[in-house]
């Protein structure tokens, strides 16, 4: 099974991750910051990776610390559920059109965290959510989950629709590099023979 539980408690917020890459998109996620929460459900769904997560964190400084540190632990999830990787696709790609908004993501699952980010959000906030958490979300999934991990805004002008998009985009490339290739299911997708 390959499954993970991570638990992230610290100062500033209290996080527990439970993920099932095998899974069929099950979500649960409750975290106190209510966008936060329907784009965690849109990665989850679109990526088929079953995903509970719940959070507490210090929502009376900002929403800040809560979506990093889920980023964070999510990241060490995704390690921990891939293990040595062994027949995984290990590299995909998504452009993802929602309305006004196109956005491509590619991803390598190659234990070199990078992020390459541009993207635009027009406004500052959506709703009471600032944009640029967005960001700070996938720098910490990266960097936690070792991914190489390149997002382009293609076009846009609606801040809820790039968002959206992005979120979706890096979840459809997640499901198809987290799946097993069948041509290669017994073998590390490396000629170095580990990742």
């Amino acid at each position: 099974m390959r499954t993970a539980e991570v638990s992230r408690s610290t100062a500033e917020t209290d996080i527990t991750v439970q993920i099932n890459l095998d899974g069929t998109g099950i979500y649960d996620n409750q975290t106190g910051v209510g966008f936060f929460d329907h784009m965690l459900d849109q990665l989850s769904r679109h990526s088929l990776i079953d995903m509970t997560i719940r959070a507490e964190g210090d929502y009376h400084i900002d929403d800040h610390h809560t979506v990093e540190d889920v980023g964070i632990a999510l990241g060490q999830a995704l390690t921990q559920a891939l293990g040595d990787k062994k027949g995984i696709r290990r590299y995909a790609a998504c452009h993802l059109p929602m309305d006004d908004a196109q956005v491509r993501a590619a991803l390598d699952l190659s234990a070199r965290p990078y992020l390459i980010w541009n993207v635009d959000m027009p406004t500052q906030k959506i709703g009471s959510f600032d944009t640029e958490l967005v960001r700070e979300f996938f720098q910490a999934l990266s960097t936690h989950g070792g991914i190489t991990l390149h997002v382009d805004q293609i076009h846009g002008f609606n801040s809820h629709h790039i968002a959206e998009a992005t979120f979706k985009a890096v979840a459809r490339a997640l499901r198809e590099a987290v799946e097993t290739d069948p041509r290669k299911a017994d073998a590390i997708p490396s000629t170095k023979g580990a990742l």
